[in-house]
């Protein structure tokens, strides 16, 4: 287990910048074939959640650098209200986008990550449901170590729906290093399971 109530705020990066590493490293080395299983899975799961079924105003990510793929997803629900983000300076701006035309909506953008057109409709954030979350690691207690960027830590705390981070099973640890600005998530879904801290 970390301990990191007593680690000074230097010494909490450090320890999340070499864990990211570690992590990343590890998730890059899942063969193709295994990680299209362990996606499919996690759909799965998502899937058949009542919460999910019950949900209709959606936020989710496109998969970057072997995140879990939620594609098949929406694609099998694509009359719910699917919306994604683009990174805008230091923001995430949030774009609804047909499923029906969802290639041609799409781009890549600043980072390499697939996000929607400029010209896609503004989503609207009032009444989300449910909110998906890409992380490299997420806890037991449902803390989440992003990448450093710190586009959600700065949008989850003024966000509304159901914040679920989505991580392969060996990434759902005991404890990850944390810090005061941490959002904790109220579920982690994994290939293997669905847990509420």
């Amino acid at each position: 287990m970390i301990e990191t109530i007593t680690d000074t705020p230097q010494s909490k990066q450090q320890l999340k910048k070499q864990l990211r590493k570690d992590l990343l490293i590890k998730r890059h080395q899942i063969p193709y074939k295994i990680w299209q299983q362990k996606s499919q899975a996690l759909g799965d799961h998502l899937s058949n959640w009542q919460i999910f079924q019950q949900a209709q105003n959606i936020l989710a990510f496109t998969s970057f650098r072997q995140e879990p793929d939620l594609s098949s997803l929406w694609q099998r629900f694509p009359d719910k209200i699917w919306g994604f983000s683009r990174c805008i300076t230091k923001e995430l701006i949030w774009h609804q986008v047909a499923i029906a035309d969802f290639e041609s909506n799409m781009r890549s953008g600043a980072f390499g990550i697939l996000e929607p057109r400029h010209d896609s409709p503004i989503m609207d954030l009032e009444n989300i449901d449910l909110i998906l979350i890409p992380a490299v690691a997420c806890d037991r207690r449902g803390y989440r170590l992003g990448y450093g960027g710190g586009f959600y830590d700065r949008w989850l705390p003024n966000s509304s729906g159901l914040k679920v981070g989505i991580v392969f099973e060996e990434f759902h640890l005991e404890d990850l290093p944390r810090d005061i600005w941490d959002v904790p998530l109220e579920a982690i879904v994994t290939d293997k399971s669905i847990q509420i801290p």
